[in-house]
């Protein structure tokens, strides 16, 4: 086990409701649930930044980065295919 403490979505999302919502101050909201307070400003951040599914467990991905990396693997397959053909034309164009 790696030491950390995991907590629950719906914990993130009440810590994060205790400083949006009612005004809390960070540091002490921070305090009193026994975390730093960077790490409830990286909750707030990934809240803000995907709302509809904000705390993805590990190995997860949000959709856009699975997609993105998708793209990506499939242009990196694309170029390793025009390189082959590039050398075969080269072999087979020799007189």
């Amino acid at each position: 086990m790696s030491g950390q403490t995991r907590y629950s979505a719906e914990f993130k999302k009440e810590t994060i409701r205790l400083v949006t919502e009612l005004g809390q101050d960070v540091k002490k909201v921070a305090k009193d649930i026994g975390v730093h307070e960077n790490t409830v400003y990286k909750w707030i951040q990934l809240y803000k930044d995907h709302p509809e599914e904000p705390f993805v467990g590990s190995g997860h991905q949000h959709i856009e980065e699975a997609e993105l990396r998708k793209a990506n693997k499939r242009i990196a397959d694309l170029e390793q295919e025009v390189a082959i053909l590039k050398k075969a034309i080269a072999i087979f164009s020799r007189p």
